[in-house]
């Protein structure tokens, strides 16, 4: 994930910048940068690396002022290296940003003609759209909050301007930012460890905020250009809660940090500026007419949704297996097969045991991963990153719908490598992609919802979950949440299967959750809701605008998630799941980043 702080100061605030993008180096990156302004002037450094190489830059061309903006970058449009290292400047702005501005290239094309682009990023754009609005003599407040009005997507910023010596601007929109309060100056940081060393007083920016800080004060406006007053927060208890920030758990956090991971991972596989899908150099899905996926756990249900987008988008046939199980029934292993191996560790050893199988078969490997030095990304032939950074609660969330993502992208690569989708399609899917930061973003807005329900969850001894197609394996994940931090006994279940036993155990009051986005198979699952209502069962429906017209009245409670393709709704009904499991374990007082008997990493058969 992209870090970004910011000072403003009355004393030079470069080396604190710099030790605030190591605070954040955890989180990874692929290039760093810094914008300062000194007596009305605006200088920056960048470099493609480690941090060091930013250091020894400032060395070499030292910067020196009261008022900056830092950033670290993991790369989602354009290459890593120092030219699409942040800040983005353009005539007298300078830009960090993190997030997926959707629109940028219609922003591109109504410049096209008066300004000159020297980056593929979506940033530059926004840093052109504010000296546009400078240069129509807009006042700098003015002209920051006309560009906002403007973009689509999802966004965190910290803005300089060449002549504003004092002021940073700063805007969210579905990715996280919080100002810091500081004795005679003011902190921008993406996070609480930013700014760990600088203050523990923090305001967290509300969805659709925009702020302007100074050294002496802060002002922090609404949607609609309104002042605002916001919470003050103050954090206690050294790094590890300022890592947590301003949440009760590591995995609520982790659950909001989904529009900001699932960008990163969208970095790898997607190419957002030609709306295309980044084939992996090291893999042609021409060579193979079989992908064999083996996971563990949540792992193995991600693996479930692929086999979906790959055999209905790539017409590529897909096995997928528990790892556990996969070795000790002899399977037979044709020499056109793709392995892919799915953990968030790397080191799982079941999947572990399972990738040295294929390879002594003499299989091409892959191991879909989120830590890039495991094992698994050491051993196997291919290593495909999901991006995701650290996940400290023990039940997955973010790790999830990285996995998601990335396994949706390479289908997508697949279809185009394989010829089965047309360009046309490529286009399609590839929005649906890149749209999927925002759509996040507001189905986390049904947070507040969600946890009442979720208090009526609480009181039951077991529940069920329904899907078809795409969201079968969606209904086991969510039945697994549940299981892992509630101690609630849940079962997963094809909806078309419920009457062939299941059913059985339907009876008053029996929670049924029921996902079904409005899709072709909508009319089939509603009748399997039917006939669970029939017998009793108390209904919640996980579905979306058109499916919650449709359905009306036939559901005792709602969660309407933001309309989408079916293509990439699996992981909009994710986010309903993992907040109504959350909120439950929260209601019955576990102990929801650690619970009992499970661990992150199983290492041991």
């Amino acid at each position: 994930m992209c870090g970004i702080i910011g000072i403003a100061g009355q004393t030079t605030v470069t080396d604190r910048l710099v030790d605030g993008l190591k605070r954040l180096e955890y989180r990874g990156y692929d290039s760093s940068g810094i914008a300062i302004l000194s007596g009305g002037e605006l200088s920056r450094a960048r470099a493609e690396g480690k941090i060091k190489n930013l250091e020894a830059h400032i060395k070499d061309h030292p910067l020196n002022g009261q008022t900056g903006i830092a950033h670290t970058r993991w790369a989602t449009h354009g290459v890593p290296n120092e030219t699409n290292a942040h800040p983005h400047k353009s005539g007298r702005v300078a830009v960090v940003h993190n997030g997926i501005i959707e629109n940028f290239l219609d922003l591109r094309e109504s410049l096209k003609g008066q300004r000159e682009f020297r980056t593929e990023t979506d940033t530059e754009v926004v840093a052109h759209l504010v000296d546009v609005e400078l240069e129509n003599g807009k006042t700098p407040r003015e002209a920051f909050a006309a560009t906002l009005k403007k973009l689509h997507g999802a966004y965190a910023f910290g803005v300089i301007i060449d002549g504003v010596e004092d002021e940073i601007f700063c805007a969210r929109a579905g990715s996280p930012l919080a100002l810091g309060i500081g004795d005679d100056e003011h902190y921008l940081g993406s996070d609480a460890m930013a700014m760990a060393q600088l203050t523990n007083r923090l305001i967290y920016l509300e969805e659709g905020d925009w702020a302007v800080i100074r050294p002496d004060g802060f002002e922090i406006f609404d949607l609609k250009d309104q002042p605002v007053t916001r919470d003050v927060t103050i954090i206690s208890g050294g790094p590890a809660m300022a890592e947590k920030g301003n949440y009760r758990h590591f995995m609520l956090k982790e659950i909001y940090e989904q529009p900001e991971t699932i960008t990163q991972t969208l970095g790898n596989y997607v190419d957002e500026f030609r709306l295309s899908a980044n084939i992996p150099e090291s893999v042609d899905f021409k060579d193979f007419d079989r992908v064999i996926i083996i996971a563990c756990g949540t792992a193995c249900y991600a693996g479930m949704v692929a086999k979906y987008w790959f055999e209905q988008v790539a017409g590529l046939a897909v096995d997928i297996d528990v790892a556990s199980e996969f070795r000790y029934r002899r399977p037979v292993l044709g020499d056109r097969s793709l392995f892919l191996a799915v953990s968030q560790s790397g080191e799982t050893a079941d999947t572990l045991a399972a990738l040295r199988y294929c390879k002594e078969a003499g299989l091409k490997t892959a191991a879909l991963v989120n830590v890039m030095t495991s094992t698994m990304a050491r051993e196997a032939d291919i290593a495909l990153p999901i991006n995701a950074g650290p996940e400290i609660g023990v039940a997955s969330t973010k790790a999830f719908t990285s996995q998601l993502t990335a396994l949706a992208a390479l289908a997508l690569s697949a279809a185009v490598s394989r010829g089965t989708l047309s360009r046309e399609g490529e286009i399609r899917l590839t929005r649906e992609l890149i749209k999927l930061p925002r759509k996040v973003t507001g189905a986390l807005e049904l947070d507040k919802m969600i946890e009442g329900l979720a208090f009526e969850l609480s009181k039951a001894k077991s529940a069920f979950y329904l899907g078809r197609g795409s969201q079968v394996p969606i209904a086991f994940e969510g039945a697994l949440k549940l299981k892992e931090i509630s101690y609630i006994h849940a079962e997963g279940y094809a909806a078309g299967e419920l009457k062939h036993g299941p059913i059985a155990l339907i009876e008053d009051g029996t929670p049924v959750i029921v996902l079904a986005p409005y899709d072709e198979l909508f009319e089939k699952t509603i009748s399997n809701l039917q006939e669970v209502a029939s017998r009793g069962a108390r209904i919640t429906l996980i579905t979306d605008e058109i499916g919650a017209k449709s359905a009306a009245n036939m559901a005792a409670d709602m969660i309407v998630v933001p309309s989408s393709d079916s293509f990439v709704a699996p992981i909009l009904t994710t986010i309903a799941v993992q907040l109504l499991a959350y909120h439950t374990a929260v209601h019955l007082g576990t102990d929801v980043d650690q619970p009992r008997n499970l661990a992150k990493s199983v290492t041991v058969e």
